[in-house]
C-alpha cells in the first residue's frame, strides 16, 4: 500500500492491519482482558433537555450513591457492545453510541473509553426493579442534589455536553481489525516554514507507519516519544514531541473456531497523530543557550530501519496541516 494511502486510511478512521511492533517488541506483553489489561466503559447519555442519564450504585462500597452507565468489558466483548451491555443491566435503556469522546488510560493495564450515546429503546429502570447491577435510574438535570460516586464523571459530562452542542471532533468509533497488544501506530509529522511536511517510515519489511508496544511502566502516550528516540537516536534530545490525538482506533474479539476463547485480538491500537518540532531552547556544553534557526527538512535519522518521506499530495498536506494547527481529535488523558 502507498504511504500515502496508509496516511490517509488513518485519517479517514479507517484502520490498518496491525502485523508486528517495530519498537521494543520484546518490553510489550500482549493483551489479555483480566490479566494483563483492564477495560472500562462508561456512556453519558442525554435527552431533550440536556439531562443526563445517572444510574444509583448498588455495590457494598458505593451503595446508593450516582454515577454515569459504567463498568468493565467482559471476555469475548466490542468496545461498543460492553458499552450498551452497561447501560442495558443498570439503567434499562437500550442504546447507540454516537461517538467515542474522550480515553483515559492508566498505562496500558487500565483503560477508560468514554462514549456519547443515544436512547433507542427500553424503559429506565425505576425503584423496585434494583438489582446487583443497580438500584434504579434516573435523569439528571446537574443543578438538583445528587450524591455522587466521584466527582470525575463531572468532567465526563461536560465533554458530552459541548459535543452534543457543537462537534469538535470527528464521530470517532472503533474499528473491527485484531490487535494483540496495546499500541499506538504513530503518525509523526514535520513541518516547516513552507508547509512542507514529511511523515517518518519504517523502512521494512515494507514503508509502513511505525508502532510500538505500550509498556506497564509508562503512559500509553510515551509509546510517541519511543519511536522517535529509537529512530533519531542522538538527535531526540534537540526535539519535542507533541501528541495532538487519537485519529481512530482499532478492536475486534475474535474467536477461534472450536475454542472457548481466544487470546489473540485482546489488544488496542490507537492511530495517532503527533507533531515534531526541534526544541526551542537548545544549549551547548557549557550550558549556553544557542541560537535555533527554523531548519527546512526534518532531522536525519540515526536508525537506518527509519526514512522520511515528503507528503506530495496538497489535498492531504492541507487536512494535515489543519490538523496541527486546530487540533481536533478524539482526545486521550493520562490519569498517572
Amino acid at each position: 500500500m502507498e504511504v500515502e494511502d496508509q496516511v490517509r486510511r488513518i485519517m479517514e478512521g479507517e484502520g490498518l492491519e496491525f502485523t508486528e511492533l517495530d519498537v521494543h517488541p520484546d518490553q510489550a506483553k500482549p493483551a489479555t482482558l483480566r490479566k494483563t489489561v483492564s477495560y472500562i466503559v462508561c456512556a453519558v447519555i442525554l435527552n431533550d433537555q440536556e439531562e443526563v442519564l445517572m444510574v444509583q450504585e448498588a455495590k457494598q462500597e458505593c451503595f446508593g450513591q450516582w454515577y454515569l452507565p459504567a463498568g468493565r468489558m467482559e471476555e469475548g466483548e466490542a468496545i461498543e457492545a460492553a458499552m450498551q451491555r452497561e447501560v442495558k443491566e443498570e439503567a434499562g435503556f437500550d442504546c447507540q453510541p454516537i461517538t467515542l469522546l474522550l480515553i483515559q488510560e492508566q498505562g496500558p493495564q487500565w483503560i477508560r473509553f468514554i462514549f456519547l450515546a443515544k436512547v433507542t429503546g427500553g424503559s429506565l429502570k425505576i425503584p423496585g426493579e434494583g438489582d446487583q447491577e443497580s438500584l434504579q435510574a434516573t435523569w439528571w438535570d446537574r443543578v438538583s442534589p445528587l450524591q455522587l460516586r466521584g466527582r470525575d464523571i463531572l468532567d465526563l459530562i461536560d465533554s458530552g455536553l459541548k459535543y452534543h452542542q457543537e462537534t469538535w471532533h470527528p464521530r470517532t468509533l472503533p474499528v473491527a481489525i485484531p490487535c494483540s497488544h496495546v499500541v499506538q501506530r504513530l503518525v509523526l509529522i514535520f513541518s516547516n516554514a513552507e508547509e512542507e511536511l514529511w511523515v517518518l517510515l519504517v523502512k521494512a519489511p515494507r514503508l509502513h507507519l511505525p508502532t510500538a508496544g505500550a509498556v506497564k511502566t509508562h503512559t500509553l502516550m510515551w509509546a510517541s516519544s519511543l519511536v522517535v528516540q529509537d529512530a533519531l537516536g542522538s538527535l531526540y534530545y534537540d526535539q519535542e514531541v507533541t501528541a495532538l490525538g487519537v485519529l481512530g482506533l482499532q478492536h475486534h474479539y475474535h474467536p477461534t473456531p472450536g475454542r472457548l476463547q481466544s487470546r489473540c485480538s485482546d489488544g488496542v491500537c490507537f492511530n495517532m497523530l503527533a507533531q515534531l518540532v526541534p526544541d526551542p531552547v537548545q544549549r551547548d556544553r557549557d550550558g549556553e543557550k544557542l541560537e535555533v534557526v527554523p531548519p527546512s527538512q526534518p532531522p536525519p535519522v540515526e536508525n537506518p530501519r527509519y526514512t522520511w518521506k515528503r507528503i506530495q499530495s496538497q489535498v492531504l498536506t492541507d487536512i494535515l496541516l489543519g490538523k496541527m494547527k486546530n487540533p481536533c481529535t478524539l482526545p486521550i488523558h493520562s490519569l498517572y
